[in-house]
């Protein structure tokens, strides 16, 4: 039994670290009074495809005048950023050459609470290519908002990240990448965070087709109704998203919702808050029409949503 649990370990490792890179990056220098020195970064990466695409985070390559990546056969070789999505903290570089080993990636909604996984990267870029921490899906209904009106879902885990971890992958023991490590809490102790492999991947390939990602958009901020909220505002629903603005001519402002309504159901799927939104959304397409449900001053107000892309 433990023969077989170490083999599995073992097994996983070496598949997931075979296409597994580490990611630098340089930008612009320092000014006065630090002297003319170049910042540097360093993550991890995971290749994409055999057409040498390589999924990264964006916090890794943001503002990178220029990106280096190492992969474990010994190549070194100059990367461009394709494209990168602030949102989900995705991005994709791309690198010249021959006989890349994609990585193979899993179902990340097959997830389950306690399942064993193993996080692999170069954390602090020290040397002797990547490493590998262990432990269990912690949380799947975890949220980081990085701005205004998101609140993208992520997976918890007590596998211990570090900074150079970030855009490394977290693996199943078959070597599956099931998410894409990419924050930690500094004041936290074991606590890491990483984005779902299948949204990851859904951003790549619109990073590879479009340059950008083309998401259905509504047209609102808003925030979560809990029983404060509920309470302050004299709502009857204690749950859902309480509509702070509403963008003239948006689809939002087309089918009839109003600031002060809160959206409780869109496209039959009940909402908790603004991360259940987000996930509906990413279910659909756009041009898709939306059935919405709200609550209003008491009343429960239903209609019809044609979601257009959003405005960049």
């Amino acid at each position: 039994m433990l023969a077989q649990l170490q083999d599995a370990y073992v097994g996983a490792v070496e598949k997931a670290a075979a296409s597994t890179v580490s990611v630098s990056t340089a930008r612009g220098p320092y000014g006065p009074p630090f002297g003319p020195y170049p910042r540097r970064g360093i993550g991890s990466g995971v290749v994409f495809d055999s057409q040498g695409h390589v999924l990264t985070t964006h916090h890794v390559v943001e503002g990178a005048e220029k990106v280096i990546v190492a992969f474990p056969d010994g190549r070194v070789l100059s990367g461009t950023v394709i494209g990168g999505d602030e949102e989900t903290d995705i991005a994709v570089v791309r690198v010249g050459g021959t006989e890349f080993h994609p990585a193979d990636f899993a179902d990340s909604e097959a997830l389950k609470v306690g399942q064993p996984v193993l996080a692999i990267g170069n954390p602090l870029g020290l040397p002797g290519g990547p490493t590998v921490t262990s432990g269990v899906i912690s949380s799947l209904r975890r949220n980081l908002a990085r701005g205004p009106g998101d609140g993208v879902r992520v997976i918890q885990t007590d596998a211990a990240v570090n900074p150079g971890n970030s855009g490394g992958p977290l693996v199943d023991l078959q070597g599956r990448v099931v998410a894409i490590n990419s924050a930690t809490i500094p004041y936290a102790e074991g606590i890491g965070f990483a984005i779902p492999i299948n949204a990851a991947t859904e951003v790549a390939r619109q990073i590879i087709e479009h340059g950008r990602v083309q998401r259905p958009w509504l047209g609102i901020a808003g925030y979560d109704v809990d029983r404060r909220i509920a309470a302050y505002y004299g709502l009857t629903a204690h749950r859902g998203v309480f509509l702070a603005e509403v963008t003239p001519d948006s689809p939002a402002d087309a089918a009839g919702l109003q600031v002060g309504d809160v959206l409780t159901s869109l496209g039959g799927r009940p909402l908790s808050g603004l991360s259940d939104l987000i996930e509906a959304l990413r279910e659909r397409k756009i041009g898709d029409s939306v059935d919405a449900e709200a609550e209003r001053r008491g009343r429960t107000v239903r209609v019809a949503v044609v979601l257009r892309a959003r405005p960049y």
